[in-house]
């Protein structure tokens, strides 16, 4: 091939390398060239290298979001900004009198307590008659009373419900009373239990751990086991058993009174005891 048809085809060549935008330039604006070839221009021109990919952040255009206005915050009452800064200042000058014990600070601390008691004594003053002026808010006439008045009303009226109760028990509910014939203990218990017997009408059954009786109950039945069974490591003791249901609750240990007899069989009762007080695994017979 002649010199003077390479050159054209060169030229061509060369032409056809160059970016379609270097030759629409007009004329005195130069154009920059890309910095790859003259930095590595060692390759020559018959080369090919892979595109390298785009950065993701230049890919993904970031999403124009504009910050929203913050939500206004909810102004607090003046009385609890008063409330808040007295609080910090009393606790302020509580710290230095404490740390620097002088007459001054002492007296301006005590000044400002005296100031947060009155201001106490003054809110109890406006609670207390509010409670007046409003029964359902007003803590005595709700539950046990205070005045010896109601209160000896309120006790009547809790011993007649609880004998109303202690009634009706009696018809399927019966009392083990456990003793030992050489426990003094036992013998002061058995004259309450036997009026309690007479007076409510449920059924007492003696069980003796020794197998003898004591005044009051001079034929019991002898301890078949059940002491063991209801863990009975100390007499006198009472238990409220329901035989034919099969269920058994302790009432107390040691010498009660009838009033504590009263209260406590009534509370055994109730069907929230039952979800408390442990039940022993029954149904058991008395021989």
């Amino acid at each position: 091939m002649s010199p003077a048809f390479i050159a054209p085809a060169l030229l061509c060549c060369l032409l056809a390398l160059l970016p379609a935008a270097a030759l629409s330039q007009e004329p005195g604006h130069r154009v920059a060239a890309a910095p790859g070839y003259w930095s590595d221009n060692w390759r020559g021109w018959h080369f090919y290298e892979d595109p390298q990919d785009e950065p993701a952040a230049a890919r993904t255009a970031p999403a124009s979001s504009k910050p929203g206005p913050a939500p206004a915050a909810t102004p607090k009452a003046p009385e609890l900004v008063e409330f808040e800064q007295l609080q910090k200042r009393l606790e302020e000058t509580r710290n230095i009198a404490i740390m620097r014990p002088t007459e001054s600070n002492v007296r301006r601390y005590m000044a400002l307590e005296s100031r947060v008691v009155g201001q106490a004594s003054l809110f109890a003053d406006v609670a207390q008659r509010v409670a007046w002026a409003t029964p359902e808010l007003d803590p005595t006439l709700h539950g046990r009373p205070v005045n010896a008045k109601a209160l000896e009303v309120y006790e009547q009226d809790q011993m007649q419900g609880r004998t109303r109760s202690i009634t009706q028990l009696g018809r399927d509910h019966v009392l083990f009373f456990f003793f030992r014939s050489d426990c003094p203990y036992c013998h002061a218990f058995a004259p309450t239990l036997e009026a309690f017997q007479a007076r409510y009408g449920i059924a007492v059954v003696p069980i003796s751990l020794d197998g003898s009786g004591i005044p009051g109950f001079p034929a019991p039945r002898p301890d078949n086991g059940i002491a063991r069974t209801l863990q009975v490591t100390q007499v006198p003791a009472v238990f409220l058993a329901q035989p034919f249901a099969g269920k058994i609750a302790p009432i107390g240990f040691g010498v009660l009174s009838e009033s504590q007899l009263l209260e406590r069989i009534a509370m055994a009762a109730t069907p929230v005891a039952e979800a408390t007080v442990p039940i022993r695994p029954q149904p058991f017979t008395l021989r």
